[in-house]
């Protein structure tokens, strides 16, 4: 399967089959993040793969009650190690970092056959608690991943004419 086929399969999963994932599929999606750009290669990534059934459920209160989260087999927490750093750009890097990463690994989970859910709406401080993160470590992001139970159609996007621009910005 190619990339772009990939990316025209991804879809956000919130209902999973109570099935397991194989290790060996895991450890794809894994090198996947590890594998992604870094802003300066810093890579000031950690990821708590989270398969205990208790702090899933745990995290379900932490995601604002989407209970997607506790069904998924394993749940994802993205974790920077490294706030500090802002890009030339002026941008912060470490969300940049996390999202490269869990891109790299949402698109990997699709080629294994797995589905995926980005989750930004938590508590940082209830994951941090639930997880043992330090105060120090930003939770960033989180991701369930697992076989889908259903495949929603897919979202509408716009136009690639309405999203480009040639060379410079135009006001439209």
């Amino acid at each position: 399967m190619g990339v772009l086929n990939t990316i025209k399969l991804r879809r956000s999963i919130r209902a999973f089959k109570d099935q397991e994932i194989e290790e060996e599929k895991l450890l794809q999606i894994l090198e996947a993040g590890r594998l992604s750009p870094s802003p300066k290669n810093l890579q000031e990534r950690i990821f708590i793969i989270v398969k205990d059934k208790e702090k899933r459920e745990a995290l379900v209160d932490a995601a604002l009650g989407q209970k997607f989260v506790g069904e998924a087999p394993v749940v994802i927490a993205a974790c920077s190690v490294n706030t500090e750093y802002v890009m030339p750009s002026g941008q912060s890097a470490y969300p940049i970092d996390i999202t490269i990463a869990l891109d790299h690994m949402t698109l990997q989970a699709v080629a294994e056959g797995l589905g995926t859910c980005w989750i930004g709406a938590f508590d940082e401080k209830k994951v941090k608690k639930i997880l043992n993160i330090p105060e120090s470590v930003r939770a960033v992001m989180l991701l369930s991943i697992g076989y889908p139970k259903v495949i929603p159609e897919p979202t509408p996007r716009k136009k690639l004419e309405e999203i480009t621009m040639s060379d410079e910005w135009v006001n439209r």
